[in-house]
């Protein structure tokens, strides 16, 4: 694995989505260095927070390392127990205040785990990549959820035509609230364990979902962003909301790799939102534009057939 290439593109990245980012808002970033209070490494928060047009948002940069993976990690992988390891990422997640505009998430990663000490050759580094990105509408458009994956397929035709269905429909089974028995929102795409054809293909195929964001988000928030909206489309906004903060805390691998591995708090949890309600066994309206969410959005379905 190639450490300092990966870092290279990560920090590079991150600084090219929050000047977009900066240029759409037209209000800047703050920054945030921060170290590990446990084991080495750290990274750069980058947050905005009462914006022009985003609520809240962060996009996060971070190159940690430890002796041992939480156990967060090591559940879903048993033979990593007891191996060193690195991981550097790019994470983001953007609360437009527009309840017409969606939230959304991206997330790009490298990890590597090392042999343990004594293991010999025979036991060689492990590495692998993963990331995707999803989109979580409050009020739903067809052409809008059409575009985003669109943009993610594309991103993903030149490693195989067999990726965008399968990371597709790996997305729609991650981001799923169990307890709720309801998707986050309408998916996009997401992978990990990605070894497969080399370090430079796995590295390129990350770097290609990277890129894409941009253009898989922006020009939806372009389009909605004047949008006139009210205290019913706000308080349903701030009612979905209280999803997204259920599945961060509840079901998120990166939020309890984070935690357990000792990073920094303020940044793992930067993509809570920061109004959000809660009410009792509430239910909308039927046939209302936010019962629609519910029956014609948030079920998978294959968006780019509905274009």
């Amino acid at each position: 694995m190639d450490a300092a290439a990966v870092n290279a593109y990560f920090t590079g990245l991150q600084e090219r989505i929050v000047a977009a980012l900066e240029a759409f808002d037209g209000a800047p970033f703050r920054r945030d260095a921060w170290t590990r209070a446990h084991g080495e490494g750290g990274g750069v928060s980058m947050l905005i927070e009462e914006g022009n047009f985003f609520e809240r948002g962060g996009v996060n940069f971070s190159h940690v390392t430890g002796e041992a993976l939480p156990a967060s990690a090591t559940a879903r992988r048993p033979e990593l127990a007891g191996r060193r390891w690195e991981a550097l990422g790019v994470s983001l997640v953007l609360h437009p205040r527009n309840p017409y505009c969606p939230t959304t998430h991206m997330n790009v990663r490298c990890f590597a785990a090392f042999p343990a000490e004594g293991a010999g050759p025979a036991s060689p580094p492990i590495w692998w990549f993963g990331g995707g990105m999803d989109l979580t509408p409050y009020y739903g458009f067809v052409e809008d959820c059409v575009h985003f994956h669109r943009v993610c397929k594309e991103a993903l035709d030149p490693f195989g035509a067999e990726l965008y269905p399968r990371y597709k429909r790996w997305c729609d089974e991650y981001f799923f609230l169990k307890h709720r028995n309801e998707p986050r929102g309408i998916g996009g795409i997401f992978f990990d364990d990605l070894n497969e054809g080399g370090f430079e293909r796995c590295f390129a195929l990350t770097q290609s979902v990277g890129e894409a964001f941009l253009a898989a988000y922006l020009p939806i928030c372009e389009k909605r962003r004047d949008t006139p909206y009210g205290e019913r489309e706000r308080d349903f906004q701030l009612y979905r909301r209280g999803r997204y903060v259920e599945f961060n805390l509840i079901w998120d691998r990166g939020t309890l790799f984070g935690l357990q591995s000792g990073g920094r708090s303020e940044a793992i949890l930067m993509s809570l939102p920061p109004l959000v309600k809660w009410r009792y066994d509430w239910r909308p309206a039927p046939g209302s534009a936010e019962d629609k969410l519910y029956t014609d959005f948030l079920p998978p379905r294959d968006w780019l057939a509905a274009s």
